[in-house]
């Protein structure tokens, strides 16, 4: 059985609450009060659906009352059907001004009130059922773009563990990396130049495509990406090449995803993600020195985003184990790097990488980095 709505009704007669009360009870829970202060008491402790109000009272009168009733939270929405012998034109258009949804003359009579009541109840009932179907849709919206962010997050990670498989020397490297990445950036989003870059999602941005970095070692042939030994300079020139395929395979991904989604005010997110991927995978070995490849950029030609990338990827590939060279210890690749500032890498992100050292050897440690230490950390 539904639940009646509750009707609080203000008068300071007696017989008038009695007689509204007696008029509505079949079909409404009522509550009465005989002064303004009652009133707004009762609205705060029974949340009533609906005030019908008297506008002449002792004290405070009708119109005092609808204006501390819209500061309060209870009662800023509540609808107020004023009922009153002031059945002048400017009596009704101030009550309406104040905001009441209606105006009722007494005498009154009873089917005016009861259809008045009946409206006003079936308005509010109306917008409770609205509101509940937006939160629905709310909540239902941010399910599905949870569960569209994931199947992405999902799609481009087998995307990096592919093109990872292929290189068997490489263990969690894309996890360590963007771990590295991703704590290089947080020391930098306060510095200038590097705030806006990394402000709002774009911080987030790039550590989520930080494992694209290597996505065009797919490309590359088997005979070299496996080759157990040191690459020949031929050899190496081919391995190189797999900078400019990733990002020039994700170039071709962002080109389409415009086409098919023509942008209409702000960038798509799918398409900003794309732009960051883009750049890291193209310019993560890139050098400050400009000596770098596959376009020769530097200094603040590089995009920050493969500045951050190229650090992470050095460190990583120096403090693990490959088939042409043991493991660095930490302290030696924490030395190069330092000495690399300015050459190889931006100076920003050395000093970044220098104050967090720590949490660096922290992530080797959790995420299996192989490094032998000499114990000089």
């Amino acid at each position: 059985m539904a639940q009646k709505p509750t009707v609080l009704v203000v008068d300071d007669e007696p017989l008038n609450v009695a007689v509204l009360s007696e008029l509505l009870a079949p079909e409404c829970r009522v509550l009465g009060a005989r002064s303004g202060q009652v009133a707004l008491d009762l609205v705060a402790s029974e949340t009533p659906d609906l005030m019908l109000l008297d506008v002449m009272m002792p004290g405070m009168d009708g119109y005092a009352v609808l204006a501390q009733l819209r500061r309060q939270v209870q009662g800023a929405a509540l609808p107020v059907i004023f009922v009153t012998a002031l059945g002048a034109e400017a009596d009704e258009e101030r009550g309406l001004l104040l905001g009441a949804a209606d105006y009722v003359a007494k005498p009154i009579k009873p089917a005016v009130v009861l259809a008045r009541v009946r409206a006003q109840l079936e308005l509010r009932a109306a917008r409770a059922r609205l509101l509940d179907q937006n939160d629905w849709l709310e909540r239902e919206v941010r399910r599905r773009t949870q569960e569209a962010a994931l199947a992405q997050d999902l799609t481009l990670s087998a995307l990096a563990e592919l093109a990872e498989t292929r290189d068997n020397e490489t263990g969690n490297h894309i996890v360590r990396t963007q771990a590295y990445v991703e704590a290089l950036a947080r020391r930098l989003m306060h510095l200038p130049g590097w705030a806006s870059e990394l402000a709002d999602d774009g911080l987030a941005r790039i550590v989520k495509a930080a494992p694209m970095h290597d996505i065009g070692k797919i490309g590359i042939p088997d005979r070299i990406l496996l080759k157990p030994g040191r690459l020949t300079p031929e050899e190496f020139e081919i391995m190189k090449t797999h900078a400019a395929i990733g990002g020039d395979t994700l170039a071709h991904a962002m080109q389409r995803a415009i086409a098919l989604h023509p942008q209409q005010g702000e960038t798509p997110e799918p398409v900003r993600f794309l732009q960051v991927a883009c750049t890291i995978a193209y310019d993560h070995h890139e050098r400050w020195d400009g000596g770098g490849y596959p376009r020769g950029l530097a200094a603040w030609a590089i995009p920050r985003p493969a500045r951050l990338m190229a650090l992470a990827d050095v460190y990583d590939a120096l403090t693990t184990p490959r088939i042409y060279k043991p493991a660095w210890s930490r302290h030696d690749t924490a030395q190069h790097i330092a000495a690399q500032s300015g050459a190889h890498f931006d100076p920003d992100v050395v000093a970044a990488f220098t104050a967090g050292r720590e949490e660096f050897e922290a992530i080797a440690s959790r995420l299996g980095n192989q490094a032998q230490d000499d114990h000089r950390v």
